[in-house]
């Protein structure tokens, strides 16, 4: 409770003023009776403390990208009348209001309720409500109290892919877990695709018996096996850096990578296999590995919160925790690929991981933001060999590329290059 400070210093003013004509003539007083008694009305109208109870709903928790929701104030008064009662919601850091306001001046009877609404939109990220501000206010606006009410609310908005056709990531890890899936696993025993013979044992099937070889080796008998399929761990990094995503305006590589690991983490967990998510930029964030829905869903919502980051730390590869991914797994890096990644991808495989980089290309996706001319071309013409350079010397590596002119959905590239066997060229 306060007084505002220029009506603090008026009132104090006219106090002394007063006083000092009360000295001389006592009429005077009865002159200023009407401003006293504006006074005392003012102080009486406020009550001394306001008992408010608010609530806030909201139209969803879960959306897509740029969706509108409608957020919902319902404030109660359990307290004396309030006169004038001015409500506002601290909205959170990237909502648009596109109706209403969050903010409304009203007067509330003791007992009353009431609520207002207004809509905004919610572009890609991890959005939290928190305080509500009341002001009370008496109609001579001499004085007034602030109160700060927590109202927690979260909400998230996820990227959608422009097209969801990806079925199946061919991946080809050292080593796989012990659960039965669709991961060739480079052991023999039951399966599809044919991987050796051996000699027969007592119970093996007829239809088994590979019938040539033991016919070019009299007295004996041997047995076709098949290579067994199973789930496999699969770790995605996404390269959240500053430096390498071209940011422009609002947009940046960044967008197209989240696109690719969604497409990705579906068709990955659709397969059995246990996936996890490391975002990499300003800083380390963790999705431990896990499967199915749920851990799709967590994944989501560590994507819809990425942002690009800066930092000294982080700025190259080599501080990347390699030890969060179990020995011999897949590897599935996102990024634009600065020149400098290079030796550490190549290290990564030297650790006997499996390495797949899927590269959105920032050569034809910079061009496209700059005016076409000659000068331009051949600048993109130069990078592009740079960058062809820098595959190659991956591909030498054993470390298999997907390049990505974003202008194309990432389901039509992946399901022409990451569906088959092996990748043996950039793309």
């Amino acid at each position: 409770m306060w007084l505002r400070p220029i009506t603090a210093v008026s009132l104090a003013i006219f106090l002394l003023l007063l006083a000092g004509f009360g000295l001389v003539n006592g009429n005077i007083v009865l002159l200023a009776l009407p401003f006293v008694l504006y006074l005392i009305f003012s102080l009486l109208a406020t009550p001394e403390t306001a008992d408010l109870q608010l609530e806030r709903t909201l139209s969803g928790t879960r959306m897509p990208a740029h969706s509108e929701i409608t957020v919902t104030l319902t404030i109660t008064n359990n307290g004396g009348s309030i006169s004038e009662l001015l409500l506002e919601d601290t909205l959170p850091h990237g909502l648009i209001v596109i109706d209403g306001a969050p903010r409304q001046l009203l007067a509330l009877a003791a007992g009353d309720s009431h609520s207002f609404s207004y809509t905004v939109e919610v572009p890609r990220g991890q959005y939290q409500f928190s305080q509500v501000t009341a002001v009370v206010r008496e109609s001579f606006d001499l004085r007034r109290r602030n109160y700060i009410y927590e109202v927690p609310g979260n909400l998230f908005a996820y990227l959608v892919p422009r097209a969801s056709n990806l079925k199946h990531v061919a991946i080809h890890p050292r080593r796989t877990r012990v659960y039965s899936g669709i991961v060739p696993a480079r052991v023999g025993g039951e399966g599809l695709d044919f991987f050796g013979v051996r000699d027969y044992r007592q119970g093996d099937s007829q239809r088994r018996i590979n019938w040539q070889a033991s016919a070019r080796h009299p007295g004996s008998l041997f047995t076709n096996e098949f290579e067994q399929e199973r789930v496999a761990d699969v770790g995605l990094i996404l390269d959240a850096r500053a430096a390498s995503n071209i940011p422009h305006g609002n947009q940046s590589l960044l967008e197209y990578s989240i696109e690719a690991i969604t497409l990705m983490v579906d068709a990955l967990i659709s397969q059995g296999n246990r996936v996890a998510l490391l975002i990499y930029g300003g800083a380390v964030n963790y999705t431990l590995p896990g499967y199915g829905k749920l851990q799709k869903e967590r994944i989501l919502q560590a994507l819809s919160g990425a942002q690009l980051q800066s930092s000294h730390v982080f700025a190259q590869l080599r501080a990347l925790p390699t030890q969060l991914f179990p020995a011999q797994s897949q590897i599935i890096f996102v990024s634009p690929l600065l020149p400098e990644d290079v030796p550490f991808l190549r290290r990564l495989r030297a650790y006997d991981y499996e390495v797949l980089l899927v590269s959105p290309n920032p050569i034809s996706y910079e061009s496209r933001l700059m005016a076409d001319t000659q000068e331009v071309t051949m600048a993109a013409k130069l990078a592009q060999l740079e960058r062809e350079l820098l595959h190659t010397q991956l591909l030498q590596a054993g470390i298999f590329v997907l390049d990505w002119d974003v202008a194309r959905p990432f389901d039509d590239v992946a399901r022409a290059h990451l569906q088959t066997t092996r990748l043996t060229r950039p793309v």
